[in-house]
């Protein structure tokens, strides 16, 4: 066999088992809802707004990160792992884990917006797991749930301590905040993403899965986050070092914190799975006109999250003295105008514009059209 037919029998592999899910997609479109009410939601006037405004704080990156390791494993096999062309479709994440540093790094420096940015972070977190992309699935899921159980404590154990905060003042600064102290630690997000990896390898088709998924994670959530409401919240403020029993009980609770969170990613994913895919037809039908939009945001998560940060690069303005972006008319404006454009942009043209270019950078819409037409002649 030819060096090109190989080519052509790994690429066919990988547009064979590529595929997407709606009720993933919307729950992805939800996170991304969920960022543009922590990102703009004005001060709450009460104590039970601010609560329902908080929800947005925390759950919806880790969300993101939850469907961002589920599609991972839809690239690479669904449930069944590609077992030619591994090397290629990893050369081609890597391409894309790249290109999303430089994007993330390039936005920092140019535009400023009054956000954390996530897309260096998660091309930071897609390299990393390269080499754990074809582990079994039980072994991703463990895997996982052991490190979410430990590592989101220790991120925030480390970042208390006088030699992280004296490298935040370095050169080394964006290392320690992507790995460490930043606000979205890959030794964060890394076990997300290994938590969504095994859900899909096991099977988001599958009923009994997807319901056994929803039961662990009702229980986490219903388990754990009430715990971490009654403790109490010690973060480090300005800088300074956290000593003594405070430290350990602020990383206690954020590894508490952050399993409970991602149980209810897990309930949200299942139940939109739920809606769109194990209802009878007719609520599967009005379900999916009901959350097209939001599907459609979620099938171009980076279009839709690049698009939103420009425009609240274009939104700061000085208010009592201080640069805001804060606003209600803000905030419904992109989830609006995020829903439509997403929705038309799918209806009539396809595929996101951002992931149309990050695919055809990466060699994964030219590998697919060599099939198409290998499979014409």
């Amino acid at each position: 066999m030819t060096r090109d037919a190989t080519h052509l029998d790994e690429a066919a592999a990988t547009a064979r088992t590529a595929r997407r899910l709606d009720g993933v997609d919307a729950a992805r479109g939800l996170a991304l809802i969920g960022m543009f009410v922590a990102h703009v939601a004005p001060a709450a006037t009460s104590a039970d707004l601010e609560s329902l405004i908080s929800i947005a704080d925390e759950r919806p990156r880790l969300l993101f990160a939850l469907t961002a390791g589920m599609a991972l494993a839809f690239i690479s096999g669904g449930t069944r792992p590609i077992a030619t062309g591994r090397g290629r479709l990893r050369r081609q994440i890597a391409i894309r884990a790249v290109i999303l540093i430089a994007l993330g790094l390039l936005i920092a420096a140019t535009l400023h917006p009054l956000v954390f940015i996530i897309l260096d972070v998660y091309g930071v977190a897609f390299l990393i797991l390269l080499p754990l992309l074809f582990i079994p699935a039980r072994a991703a899921l463990g895997i996982g749930i052991a490190l979410l159980a430990v590592m989101p404590g220790l991120a925030e154990f480390a970042s208390t301590t006088e030699p992280v905060i004296a490298l935040q003042q370095g050169p080394y600064a964006i290392v320690v905040d992507w790995f460490v102290s930043g606000a979205y630690p890959v030794v964060e997000w890394v076990p997300v993403m290994l938590v969504g990896l095994g859900l899909a390898r096991l099977g988001l088709t599958s009923p009994r899965v997807v319901a056994t998924a929803a039961l662990w994670g009702a229980a986490a959530a219903v388990v754990l986050l009430p715990i971490v409401a009654m403790m109490p919240a010690t973060v480090p403020i300005g800088g300074v070092a956290v000593t003594g029993d405070d430290r350990w009980v602020s990383a206690l609770r954020t590894s508490l914190e952050a399993v409970g969170n991602v149980g209810v990613g897990v309930v949200v994913v299942a139940g939109m799975l739920l809606l769109t895919l194990f209802a009878r037809p007719t609520v599967r039908r009005v379900a999916g006109a009901v959350l097209s939009p939001i599907t459609a945001m979620g099938s171009m998560p980076l279009s839709i999250y690049t698009l939103h940060l420009v425009v609240l690069a274009a939104s700061i303005r000085i208010e009592d003295g201080f640069y805001t972006d804060d606003s209600l008319e803000l905030m419904l404006g992109l989830i609006i105008g995020s829903m439509v454009f997403a929705w038309l942009w799918r209806r009539f043209l396809g595929r996101g514009p951002l992931e149309r270019v990050l695919r055809w950078a990466s060699g994964r819409s030219r590998a697919d059209a060599a099939v198409r037409q290998n499979r014409t002649v």
